[in-house]
């Protein structure tokens, strides 16, 4: 039995992970690399065996950074079963759509440069039929159940209270009457999370494949992250300027509905007009309506599936997404994708972020080499779509609305195991996977490795 580390090793996007079981192979993950055009390249990368070898999928979500390569793994010829939970499959057939458009769109620009330069064509990497054709091969399961996926492959997924589905996944494997039990956390919400559920708590494992995105660090306490978000929301009301939140289409963006009606009164909100400018998000928001009883928030009224919150605007068109350009105040705007690399908040940061009386909110990661990032740190000026940008809008990093658990919350679940069992820290820069691999050893004593991309490890 063996595991080989695909991707998310020593970076956080990319997730796969190939488990080998006698002549069994399993594929954890098939995600997507996001983030430096270089980097993004490696999707088109081929997998280290033959994709007839594979005999199985298994999801632990849906945020394209784990599900992502999976209608290019189709678009090959795989035809397996994807096991994942029922939430997730829900979720994927929107996300994984969206995902092939974007493919499409950015193989038909370079196309038409290359045409121009008397290039050949480029192909996307996958298409809509193809994504269409994935989500049919998923197999939905539920939180709890036990499914043997494989001869001597057993699978149980635990809610991980990271979104929608997210699940943590406890596999049980048998090799020439050798027994051994890999768990993975895939990726872990935080404890009070304002929708979701706590993660699951495992007892027992032989190798715990452990998410390390925030490592390195504490989120700010809830509290305090509830009153930064009303500051920002009265001093924008004070200037007169727009809300702009790129915010992740799953699980952020239903934070954000959830909490902009919790505090309507107290920040002011029916001040304002509040616009979810993303196709995606509205969609997913009504998968959440259809899985409420995964959590016990009140996103929705209970005899309705619009979220509580009065002056929202659900803006589906084009059309209705470039009028809200012309609006140059009292605008909270949400809008994909999170990290910035695409959609429609680039449009809404062109036409914001030169403005000083205007503030963008970032409530989620930023992974290196994304437009994200680069406000983030800081940029005075950025560049997209050959444009150059001035950065005097505001910019707030609200750290405490992370769907990712923070270096405590990672902690406090390792500390779960009965019997502290060997990590392998994945889904994190070297610096967060150092500063928790330290940790987990000073508290814990625990055995900590830090694979890298192609790194084998015998269970």
């Amino acid at each position: 039995m063996e595991i080989q580390f695909l991707g998310a090793a020593g970076a956080v996007t990319g997730s796969c992970y190939l488990l080998c079981v006698g002549e069994r192979k399993l594929l954890l993950e098939c995600g997507q690399v996001q983030g430096r055009r270089n980097d993004e390249l490696r999707n088109r990368d081929p997998l280290p065996v033959p994709l007839e070898r594979i005999d199985a999928v298994v999801l632990s979500h849906a945020h394209i950074d784990h599900s992502g390569r999976l209608p290019w793994l189709v678009r090959q010829g795989y035809t397996g079963p994807i096991y994942t939970h029922h939430a997730t499959r829900a979720l994927c057939e929107i996300m994984l759509r969206d995902s092939a458009y974007i493919h499409e769109k950015d193989a038909e620009w370079e196309t038409k440069r290359r045409q121009r330069k008397g290039l050949r064509p480029v192909e996307p990497l996958y298409t809509r039929a193809d994504a269409e054709a994935a989500t049919r091969q998923f197999v939905g399961l539920d939180f709890g159940e036990r499914k043997e996926v494989l001869p001597n492959i057993t699978v149980r997924l635990n809610d991980a209270g990271h979104i929608l589905g997210a699940a943590v996944v406890e596999l049980w494997l048998a090799e020439g009457g050798v027994n051994r039990k890999l768990v993975f956390s895939g990726d872990l919400g935080y404890r009070a999370a304002p929708v979701m559920e706590d993660p699951t708590q495992i007892e027992q494992a032989d190798l715990v494949l452990m998410e390390s995105t925030y490592g390195d660090r504490l989120h700010r306490s809830f509290d305090a992250t509830l009153t930064e978000l009303g500051n920002v929301f009265e001093q924008a009301e004070r200037y007169k300027g727009n809300v702009i939140i790129p915010a992740f289409a799953v699980g952020r963006t239903q934070d954000l509905l959830y909490l902009l009606a919790e505090h309507y009164d107290d920040w002011n909100i029916r001040g304002w007009r509040v616009f979810l400018d993303s196709p995606m998000a509205i969609q997913a928001t009504e998968v959440y309506a259809q899985f409420r009883h995964l959590y016990n928030a009140p996103l929705f009224s209970s005899r309705g599936d619009r979220p509580q919150l009065p002056n929202l605007n659900a803006t589906e068109s084009s059309a209705e997404s470039m009028a809200l350009n012309r609006i140059e105040s009292g605008a909270i705007i949400i809008a994909g994708s999170g990290m910035c690399t695409g959609g429609r908040i680039l449009h809404h940061l062109k036409h914001n972020l030169w403005r000083s009386q205007c503030h963008v909110v970032i409530v989620g990661y930023q992974p290196t080499g994304t437009l994200g990032r680069r406000l983030v740190d800081g940029a005075d000026y950025v560049r997209f779509w050959q444009q150059t940008i001035k950065v005097n809008a505001e910019i707030h990093t609200i750290g405490g609305l992370s769907a990712h658990a923070d270096q405590a919350g990672l902690l406090a679940w390792y500390a779960g195991f009965n019997n502290r069992p060997p990590v392998c820290l994945v889904h994190g820069e070297p610096q967060a996977q150092s500063v928790l691999a330290e940790r987990l050893r000073q508290d814990h004593g625990a055995e900590v490795a830090l694979p890298q991309r192609g790194d084998t490890r015998i269970l």
